[in-house]
């Protein structure tokens, strides 16, 4: 152990390193093996090498015997997967013709789980994954022997529930319903996945099943609301982690300061594919998250360019946007040990098994704790672990760097959604109502306010069997679960003709625009020509020392003033409005340092959404010896920018989450206005809790600027990566004015 130790610790010995801490190790609690399971299933555990269950999971296991609806939250890799499995296995042991459906967020996570089910060669049960990479020619054959399917919520939703005449068998003999990782489904994803749910168990009870739902999410607060909030069931929460944990040591990163006037570090990307070099020219194997695809694929190079041949091609990126064959080869190389290090977006953020791993290095704060503690939860699988987090410019991440106690000592957060919400339950209802007639008796699974939106919804008609769909197309593929899904762009090779990778609409126009840095696979490619019609960027191999982020004009319409109250001496607003925006240039950024080469003009497509904001105007007195331009514009900008920054502190949310606005004139209040608005189409509640807290968001957000050291603003206080303005023009000076004149009145 000591020696493990060694090989870490002089890289902890830098100034950069801000924090320090352990989390000791925790030994196991099992219980025997319930006597109740089935012959075969036990045989098959035993020749697996399980003899005992933790006892969360036989926790789990008593409950789901009772035919209580279990939701089982605890923390990474302490066999989840087995305590819902058991009561699945035991039940198809016993009645072949059971069937099981497990619904998983991302295509990785079905494939771990078909293997792990493969691997207990339970006698009797045949799993199968049913998704968008099943061939046609596969997918009645699943349908017809399959008893246990795995899917993801985007094919229950089109493929499934809109075709249930297909799935009369299946439906008729569902006996279970698995959701994984379910604390994923919050936000509009969770609202829309919430809405799916209801369909399934609407169908369910109209070919005569009710099935019980097992879910597993990592460590939340809210488990058993969740629970009911997606399904509209209530369930038994199993919380008690009695799995082992090996000790694990805790670092904030800080990246050095380069330029203290200017507030400027040195990169966190450089940074973190510093540390990942080092550590796994130790041979530790270590995984490394990101925020962003970009980020990513920027590690990846970063870290290879440090090391020999030999030792880079054990390093691998993965994110999203890789075909299934470049999917399903990186899943094999990481579980068979073959890579030692791998840079990942979120996607391996959940619980696929990808063996055991050393270390986890996290690069920005995910955004949330429960995100977090999942990225370190991958430290320590051989002994004991390391989990460094790397501090980014933004002013969240340096928040924490100066106060460590402000992250470590948060509890795991809520997971909210609101399926309810009308924008989001009425192609939903419109589905259902195309699936089956809707009558007052699906009030109990839809909910009564599906019923109450069925009555107004015009595309339907009251019949006497109920709400019918008067349309002739599928409403359900109106529906995006996920932003842009259904209309992906594909990235293609000029010279080749090879299809790279997949990128959605709604991240085209800033990612693969003409003239973009495309990254794949480590290496960069420009982009030659993208195409609007055909949904195609044609690139070009390329390498260059800078990347690039668009420009855009941003325009916030008030729709609705849902609330309006006196607040810090002014009128504070929340309501619904509408933003509109465009791409108009792209900066080249250097990798280096972030300096911007040049600015290239560029116009795009306008692109429109409603969503929920707060906003307020400042009165005469808080904007004294600040009305003069450009100050007045750069104080509203700057402040726009810090309060956005510490609002996810309040809202359990990401920065990216969140939007914003400044104007010194706006066309609708004609004074100087700030909008903060939900980045999410609809909204998910973000801007409505910081309606709620209002004053202690405003007064953590002067603090911020009061306490960052640089002279006239930073990236670590008013300075924003996604600004869309390329950050001009801000005053420090004017926000914290601004801010604690607010405070004052």
């Amino acid at each position: 152990m000591a020696v493990e130790i060694a090989r870490w610790q002089s890289l902890l010995e830098d100034e950069e390193v801000v924090y320090r801490g352990l989390e000791p190790a925790r030994d196991a609690r099992t219980e025997p093996l319930s006597a109740d399971l089935a012959p075969a299933v036990a045989a098959s555990l035993e020749t697996s090498g399980i003899s005992a269950l933790f006892t969360h999971q036989a926790e789990a296991w008593e409950a789901a015997k009772r035919g209580e609806n279990v939701v089982v939250t605890t923390g990474t890799a302490s066999g989840k997967s087995l305590a819902f499995n058991l009561p699945v296995l035991d039940a198809i042991s016993r009645a072949p013709k059971t069937r099981a459906l497990y619904l998983y967020p991302t295509k990785a996570l079905a494939q771990d789980q078909l293997r792990a089910l493969a691997g207990l060669r339970v006698k009797g049960v045949k799993p199968a994954i049913y998704d968008g990479d099943t061939p046609a020619e596969r997918r009645w054959q699943i349908r017809r022997w399959s008893n246990l399917i795995l899917t993801n919520p985007d094919m229950l939703h089109v493929g499934v529930l809109p075709h249930h005449d297909r799935w009369t068998d299946v439906l008729h003999n569902l006996r279970f319903v698995i959701v994984d990782e379910a604390h994923v489904y919050r936000g509009v994803f969770g609202s829309h996945v919430a809405n799916v749910l209801r369909r399934l168990l609407r169908l369910a009870r109209i070919y005569d099943a009710d099935p019980q739902l097992l879910l597993a999410s990592a460590t939340i607060a809210n488990a058993a609301e969740l629970a009911w909030s997606l399904t509209g069931e209530p369930a038994t929460v199993v919380e008690r982690d009695s799995s082992p944990r090996s000790e694990r040591e805790v670092v904030i990163w800080n990246p050095p300061l380069l330029d203290p006037e200017l507030g400027q570090r040195a990169s966190p990307l450089g940074e973190a594919a510093r540390l990942l070099s080092q550590l796994v020219s130790q041979d530790l194997r270590t995984i490394c998250f990101t925020k962003s695809r970009k980020a990513a694929e920027l590690v990846h190079r970063f870290a290879s360019e440090r090391l020999d041949v030999a030792t880079a091609r054990r390093l691998t990126p993965y994110r999203a946007g890789y075909t299934p064959e470049q999917r399903r080869e990186i899943e094999r190389r990481l579980v068979e040990g073959e890579l030692l290090g791998v840079t990942a977006t979120d996607a391996l953020e959940l619980g696929i098994d990808i063996g055991l791993l050393d270390c986890a290095i996290s690069v920005g704060f995910p955004g949330t704790v429960a995100s977090l503690r999942q990225q370190w939860g991958r430290a320590g699988r051989r002994g004991r672990g390391l989990a460094v987090l790397v501090a980014s410019e933004d002013a969240l991440d340096q928040f924490f760097a100066r106060e460590p106690d402000a992250l470590l000592s948060r509890r795991v957060e809520a997971a909210i959604l609101d399926h309810a919400n009308p924008r989001i339950l009425d192609p939903h209802v419109l589905a259902a109502a195309f699936e089956a007639p809707l009558d007052e008796g699906d009030a109990e699974i839809l909910g009564p306010e599906a019923l109450q939106r069925a009555a107004v919804l015009p595309e339907l008609e009251q019949t006497a069997a109920g709400y019918v769909w008067k349309g002739r197309d599928y409403p359900a593929a109106r529906i995006s679960l996920r932003a842009g899904d259904t209309d992906s762009f594909s990235v293609v090779d000029a010279g080749s003709g090879t299809l790279l990778g997949l990128v959605e609409r709604d991240r085209a126009f800033s990612t693969v625009h003409e003239g973009a840095v495309y990254l794949h696979l480590g290496e960069q490619y420009l982009v030659e020509s993208l195409d609007l019609d055909a949904r195609v960027a044609l690139v070009v191999s390329a390498s260059v020392d800078w990347y690039t982020q668009v420009k855009k004009e941003t325009e916030t319409a008030i729709e609705e003033v849902e609330r309006s109250e006196a607040r810090l001496g002014l009128e504070l607003s929340f309501g619904r409005v509408s933003v509109t925006e465009q791409v108009i240039a792209y900066a080249r950024k250097s990798t280096r340092d972030g300096s911007t080469i040049d600015v290239v003009p560029m116009l795009l497509p306008e692109a429109t959404f409603e969503t929920e904001a707060v906003w307020f105007c400042p009165e005469p007195e808080h904007l004294q010896e600040l009305e003069r331009m450009p100050v007045l514009l750069g104080t509203l900008h700057a402040a726009e920018h810090a309060l956005i920054a510490l609002l996810p502190l309040w809202a359990m949310c990401d920065r990216w989450d969140i939007g914003g606005l400044s104007t010194n004139v706006h066309f609708q209040t004609g004074r100087p206005t700030i909008f903060v608005y939900d980045g999410h189409v609809g909204g998910v509640g973000i801007t409505s809790r910081g309606f709620t807290s209002f004053e202690g968001w405003v007064e953590d957000t002067a603090h911020l600027l009061a306490r960052c050291p640089c002279t006239s603003g930073c990236p670590s206080c008013v300075q924003s990566p996604k600004c869309g303005n390329l950050n001009e023009p801000l005053d420090k000076i004017g926000a914290r004015t601004l801010l604690e004149r607010m405070l004052r009145s």
